[in-house]
């Protein structure tokens, strides 16, 4: 499966704290950059939200026929190897933030 075919309604496991933690997919808009999600964060001690996650933080979907891994695309890997990169070069700070 792959983030395109995860629609709205569908159970994720994300990872987008950092965790695996489970959600509820609130959107159906499947070739985009970022998915709309209602994030459990209460199951790892942080607060349940409705946000935006990068859709490579999407690991699993549950559809009638159970849990599938999610397949990410190569635009996909590629803008979440860019975004590590650019956090590894600028420690997520602009130095005119201090």
């Amino acid at each position: 499966m792959r983030t395109k075919d995860v629609k709205k309604g569908m159970k994720v496991k994300t990872t987008q704290l950092g965790l695996p933690i489970s959600g509820v997919m609130m959107d159906s808009y499947g070739n985009r950059k970022t998915r709309l999600i209602d994030t459990k964060g209460t199951e790892v001690g942080l607060f349940d939200e409705i946000g935006s996650v990068y859709s490579y933080d999407i690991y699993y979907a549950q559809d009638k026929e159970g849990w599938h891994k999610i397949e990410h695309t190569e635009k996909e890997l590629k803008m979440k190897k860019d975004i590590e990169e650019w956090y590894e070069n600028h420690d997520g700070l602009h130095e005119n933030a201090l």
